[in-house]
């Protein structure tokens, strides 16, 4: 008998990517006015060169523990109470203005006081840009009361709060909030999983994960021994992971649920 449902949120109820895209073209578009560049080809490399930085500092393994990605680190502060977090607040003022400043070099552009601008206005537009998916409002309001509701997201604190403070209508869905970097591990570390069924005091038979990530909500479900549904909206390959179930959209989990509850 399944009840409690445990969502993931950036790409599963948020639509993360695209806030993401729409902050890249908007700070791109301010480089096009500025200099005659393709604000296509400025997005490309600053992502290229953000990537690569990231993967250089010290923080590197634990991000990818916590499940932060380069692009978060373009825009979020991580005021949060930890050491790695505090080294991040301190890394990421520097990363920020040269990940916007190697692309703009990588186009022919070498103007870091330029680059510093950018770099302040990306996380300006994505804090503008949040997305919600259309059906995740509907999902949610016919599921609350009828099941146990958890977030399960991976990230930073200040950072995955900032995003729920920006969409408040979400948070009154959830019975609990679980972010990684305040649990100290990430999906699709067990760990984690063990503590969101203790926090709803279940068993793992009696929760199903959805989530959009395979390696790391679909993973984890799977090694604690939770049913879990896979959210395929963009058609998105598989891989070795093997969801219990795949949807291409929320709504089609009310049929799974009846399904399982028979």
């Amino acid at each position: 008998m399944i009840k409690a449902i445990f969502f993931d949120l950036d790409d599963t109820l948020l639509w993360d990517q695209l806030s993401v895209q729409r902050a890249f073209e908007a700070t791109c578009q301010v480089a096009a006015n500025q200099y005659n560049i393709d604000p296509v080809a400025l997005e490309k490399a600053v992502r290229k060169e953000a990537s690569e930085l990231y993967a250089t500092y010290e923080t590197y393994d634990f991000t990818k523990m916590i499940g932060i990605n380069p692009f978060e680190g373009l825009w979020g502060n991580f005021l949060d109470d930890d050491d790695n977090f505090r080294k991040m607040k301190d890394i990421v003022p520097a990363y920020r203005k040269d990940a916007w400043t190697r692309g703009l070099k990588a186009i022919g552009i070498d103007d870091s006081q330029f680059g510093s601008e950018l770099a302040e206005r990306f996380p300006v537009e994505r804090r503008k840009h949040p997305f919600v998916y259309e059906e995740s409002f509907n999902v949610l309001e016919q599921l609350k009361g009828k099941y146990n509701l958890l977030l399960l997201t991976n990230g930073s604190p200040d950072l995955q709060n900032t995003k729920l403070e920006i969409t408040p209508e979400l948070v009154p869905y959830f019975d609990h909030i679980v972010i990684s970097g305040a649990f100290g591990k990430g999906k699709p570390d067990v760990t984690i999983f063990e503590h969101a069924l203790e926090k709803m005091s279940l068993t793992k038979d009696e929760a199903i994960m959805v989530g959009d990530n395979l390696m790391t909500d679909i993973l984890g479900a799977s090694r604690v021994g939770m049913k879990s549904v896979w959210i395929n909206r963009h058609n998105k390959e598989r891989n070795e992971v093997v969801p219990d179930f795949e949807i291409t959209h929320l709504e089609e989990l009310f049929a799974i649920l009846s399904s399982l509850n028979k």
